[in-house]
């Protein structure tokens, strides 16, 4: 952990002095930042926007990305790090190259999601008992469990990236990550 220059506790390096950060944003994404902040009556209603616009250029969201969008909106760092911890869609670290997302609700877990992603998590190394995403030391995949992927009369289901898997056993599961190169 360490302390903003507004006093909030986030994770990462040590801050730089003053409000200043080591964040650097493209010209283009900075364009595009201030074309949103436009739509908006207040700068502050900007926030998710940005750290949307944030975290499909970069990623994920960094403590010096919090901090940029807070001084970009006038707003203190808490105000955007409670907006990033909040919400589940926003990542705090970088993801790998496949996210491997595993429905959890009742029907999947009644229809084996547990046990798919228990098998995704020794196939691919990590440890299926941990909480939060996990991802491959070689920076590949990031499994995780999340909530309804609206898929439960077909459970288990799961998404890798953008595409939407239904009714994945082992052997299905097996195929799935074999045509991720």
């Amino acid at each position: 952990m360490r302390e903003t220059s507004s006093g909030l506790k986030v994770p990462g390096e040590q801050a730089s002095a003053g409000r200043s950060c080591a964040f650097a944003v493209p010209s283009d994404l900075q364009a595009e930042i201030d074309e949103l902040i436009s739509h908006y009556p207040q700068k502050r209603s900007a926030s998710l926007m940005l750290l949307h616009a944030i975290q499909e250029r970069f990623g994920f969201i960094s403590s010096e990305a919090m901090e940029w969008v807070a001084a970009k909106l006038g707003l203190q760092p808490i105000n955007i790090y409670e907006l990033v911890t909040f919400y589940p869609m926003f990542r705090q670290q970088p993801m790998g190259k496949y996210a491997i997302k595993i429905c959890r609700t009742l029907p999947c877990a009644l229809g084996g999601s547990h046990a798919l992603h228990k098998h995704f998590c020794d196939k691919l190394g990590l440890d299926a008992r941990a909480h939060g995403p996990q991802t491959t030391k070689d920076g590949k995949f990031t499994i995780e469990f999340v909530e309804c992927l609206a898929g439960c009369g077909t459970a288990p289901v799961m998404m890798v990236n953008d595409d939407f898997h239904e009714g994945v056993s082992t052997a299905k599961a097996d195929e799935i990550v074999a045509k991720c190169k």
